[in-house]
């Protein structure tokens, strides 16, 4: 790992976008596909939701009349929208951005901020970690992502859009005015439509010309509060933090903190090489766990269900789920409902590619009440859990692990 510049710590925020997600992950599985045009929706009355690169190039895009694309592009290739696979593989894609840092704003299924000035001790710097979570995702979910690199979130937003597709593009602090100045107003972050126009009629066409304004004429000529909001956005100054905070089922989530917790947590990790090894599937099994119930812990809540996920070589992937007589948040009680999920496969030889554990139907802990049972130790494995999360906590995720997982 390189050391990490004084000017990589500058540019601690990621903007991740996922490229044309709906149709990627309607194509993935069918490469004959990929090099025509697709659009997903858009029926015989209904919208476009989106269209990849390919029918991008003939002016489809997404809103779009089903009729006008159709009109656009009469060779494209029309697919359904899949609601439950696009959820699942954004969840997948959310845990990636969480390997990393936990503080993931998520504010679609398929983008999110990252606030990575934490992790450049594990793994290097900011463009170090665009490239590996990009890595991470093309590995896992067999989809792209393009990366802004900013020290603010609304220049990293812009930046993820030049690095489209598959791309990353970094902004220097130095460089934030030469790269903001020449784009329209209308590309700053937030500023939508009705304020663009706005802009155009008073006569600021690019962002240069909003900087320029005196702060009290823009405010003035729009308002106060928008006036000091887009003086900010045209220098590259507005420095809001990130509210770390999951997406729900199709986009819709609560904050952390409010609400409801998440409905579930899990993790996924790639084998370095494909195994039909059970003693080194159950090691993962294991690592995997541990990492999902320290965050249950963590978080204060406690699950119910266990999900298993195996993908196998040929991409193949099934999940198999275990709904327990209580919830709980510990790890060898949820490792062994996984464990016990993968050997009722009753695999032989098939390689595996990677494996997933997740803990679904998530409650806060204090709704669980937990009785005693006849015989049971009073202190047990729940109180090994939380000394190793004490230790974790004091000393790093390295500090205590089982010993199956030593070396």
């Amino acid at each position: 790992m390189s050391p990490v510049s004084p000017g990589e710590i500058a540019t601690p925020i990621l903007h991740a976008d996922l490229d044309a997600f709906y149709a990627s992950v309607l194509i993935r599985d069918r490469p004959e596909l990929r090099e025509v045009p697709v659009i997903v929706g858009g029926g015989h009355r209904g919208v476009v939701l989106a269209a990849n690169y390919v029918a991008r190039a003939y002016g489809v895009r997404s809103a779009m009349t089903g009729t006008r694309a159709r009109r656009l592009c009469p060779q494209a290739v029309v697919l359904q929208p899949d609601y439950d696979l696009f959820s699942t593989v954004s969840t997948g894609v959310m845990e990636c951005f969480r390997r990393v840092t936990p503080l993931v704003e998520a504010i679609s299924l398929d983008e999110a901020f990252l606030d990575v000035r934490g992790a450049s001790r594990r793994l290097g710097g900011p463009v170090e970690v665009a490239e590996r979570l990009r890595a991470m995702i093309h590995d896992e979910q067999r989809i792209t992502c393009s990366v802004g690199v900013a020290a603010s979130i609304s220049v990293a937003k812009l930046a993820s859009k030049r690095a489209k597709p598959d791309g990353v593009v970094v902004v220097p602090p130095g460089q934030i005015t030469s790269f903001l100045h020449p784009l329209d107003v209308g590309e700053l972050y937030g500023v939508g439509e009705k304020t663009r126009a706005l802009l155009h009629r008073l006569g600021l066409v690019t962002v240069g010309d909003v900087a320029h304004t005196p702060l009290r004429t823009l405010q003035r000529a729009v308002g106060e509060h928008l006036g000091a909001h887009l003086h900010q956005l045209a220098w590259g100054s507005d420095r809001r933090e990130l509210t770390p905070r999951s997406t729900g089922v199709f986009g819709h989530g609560a904050r952390s903190g409010e609400g409801d917790p998440d409905k579930s947590m899990g993790a996924q990790e790639t084998f370095g090489r494909d195994t039909d090894d059970r003693a080194v599937i159950a090691r993962e099994l294991l690592r995997l766990t541990a990492k999902v119930t320290h965050r249950m812990r963590v978080a204060g809540v406690a699950g119910r269900t266990v999900t298993l996920t195996v993908r196998f070589a040929d991409f193949t992937t099934i999940t198999r789920s275990r709904t327990l007589p209580e919830a709980t948040e510990g790890t060898q009680e949820v490792y062994r409902t996984a464990l016990a999920l993968y050997d009722a496969l009753g695999l032989q030889r098939a390689r595996v590619r990677l494996v997933g554990v997740r803990a679904e139907g998530l409650v806060p802990r204090e709704r669980v009440e937990r009785q005693l049972q006849l015989g049971e130790r009073e202190h047990g494995w729940s109180d090994a859990d939380r000394a190793v999360d004490r230790a974790t906590l004091r000393f790093g995720s390295a500090a205590v692990r089982p010993a199956s997982l030593l070396g």
